[in-house]
């Protein structure tokens, strides 16, 4: 029996995506569990892989094709010797959505109404779009240095063929125009990931009512502690370990997550959701955006368990192997830039996280402490808060807690 395969929801915000491209062809048998085809969703590039068995029969959505939404047949599995049934025909990909889904819920049931694909890992999103053109065309417009996402098919479904770019490059060029900037340039088309980045990021900014606190914080008994520590795990052999700055920064944003709870919460227009783990999500930078693997229940974790935690997670984010829910759901962000010599800076809040902590560089610097001038390694912190979630005072008590955490750092290990 025939079997349609429809465009799987793979994130609660996906309504649409670009499939990128097909791993099998018309006629190749499929078993469960092989990867069918890359689609890039709002977050990253996922391999999806068959749940049925049978023959690829026709694919109705071309690789390269942008906008498809959920649910759209993109393929039709049959049996073998089964014949493709002709009633279904090739369609092009339906319009980008108007506006984001109301509510998580919906996706998610677009998403069980996707049986035929199952989501296998993640990889980067790739850093162009991808268009709907022939081989040979690409090929042909790579040589004579010809952007082919300015070009209009005229293949099949608006497909990109030779004679489309053969007539580009013979066609005469158009001036440059008087408010271009002298010297060459070039046009880099926007990845689904930057697209996504470019759209939440601004929903964030527009929507939330973000204000700003900062805090200088003293590092040098955390950075006493950790020297202390790493000595000892050097010692373990194959059971070794070495911890990191940032480890211990998350260890204590979780433990003052715990002594002031109602940081650690979302805002709804029904209620407050005021969270009991400490999930923190950790910014990682990768080839073409961000993501934010998660370290979940922190604030019950050791910092061995999450040290090795966060490495394996920044490790297989820029390998593309992690799996969704390991960079969806956090409760509270961290951004830490201090490695790049950042002096401060304020970070912009992921929602529906009520707060995200922006995390400079340490210098060096001197302090009054008593009647005395010492010099001390000193960071500054700056919290970037939802005002219809917290209040200034709740924020303020957070950071004082997040401080007096770092510059006394037993309370990492006890």
């Amino acid at each position: 029996m025939a079997t349609e395969i429809l465009m799987p929801a793979l994130s609660p915000t996906m309504t649409e995506g670009t499939l990128a491209r097909w791993l099998k062809k018309e006629g190749d048998t499929v078993s469960s569990g092989d990867v069918l085809a890359e689609i890039e969703t709002d977050k990253a590039t996922m391999e999806v892989e068959a749940v049925d068995e049978g023959i690829l029969g026709r694919i109705l959505i071309e690789a390269g094709a942008q906008g498809v939404a959920v649910n759209t047949p993109i393929a039709i599995l049959v049996e073998e010797g089964e014949a493709v049934p002709d009633q279904v025909t090739k369609s092009a990909p339906p319009a980008p959505a108007a506006a984001p889904a109301a509510s998580v819920a919906e996706p998610a049931k677009k998403a069980a109404a996707a049986p035929a694909l199952t989501p296998a890992k993640v990889a980067p999103a790739h850093g162009k779009d991808h268009i709907f053109a022939s081989p040979l065309a690409r090929r042909i417009a790579k040589q004579n240095n010809i952007d082919i996402s300015k070009l209009k098919g005229s293949g099949p479904h608006g497909r990109i063929v030779r004679r489309d770019v053969e007539a580009a490059a013979s066609a005469p060029k158009a001036p440059v125009q008087a408010a271009v900037a002298a010297g060459e340039t070039r046009t880099v088309p926007h990845s689904t990931m930057r697209k996504v980045i470019a759209k939440r990021l601004t929903e964030a900014k527009s929507t939330i009512p973000h204000f700003y606190v900062s805090v200088d914080v003293e590092l040098d008994a955390l950075l006493a502690l950790r020297s202390q520590i790493n000595a000892l795990a050097a010692s373990e052999g194959e059971e070794s370990f070495k911890i990191s700055v940032n480890d211990m920064l998350i260890k204590a944003v979780a433990v003052a997550l715990k002594r002031v709870p109602a940081v650690n919460a979302s805002y709804t227009d029904e209620a407050m959701i005021l969270y009991d783990d400490a999930d923190i999500s950790v910014a990682v930078s990768i080839p073409d955006g961000l993501i934010t693997p998660i370290v979940r229940q922190a604030d019950k974790k050791s910092l061995r368990q999450i040290s090795q935690e966060a490495k394996d997670l920044v490790k297989r984010a820029r390998e593309g192997k992690l799996k969704p829910d390991e960079f969806q759901g956090g409760t509270f962000s961290v951004s830490n830039m201090g490695m790049y010599g950042v002096k401060d800076f304020s970070a912009i809040i992921n929602p529906p996280q009520a707060a995200i902590l922006a995390i400079a560089a340490g210098r060096r610097q001197p302090v009054i402490k008593g009647s005395e001038i010492v010099p001390a390694t000193v960071m500054t912190v700056t919290l970037s808060v939802d005002h219809r979630v917290i209040d200034g005072s709740t924020a303020a008590e957070w950071l004082s807690a997040f401080r007096s955490v770092v510059e006394s750092p037993l309370n990492l290990v006890i």
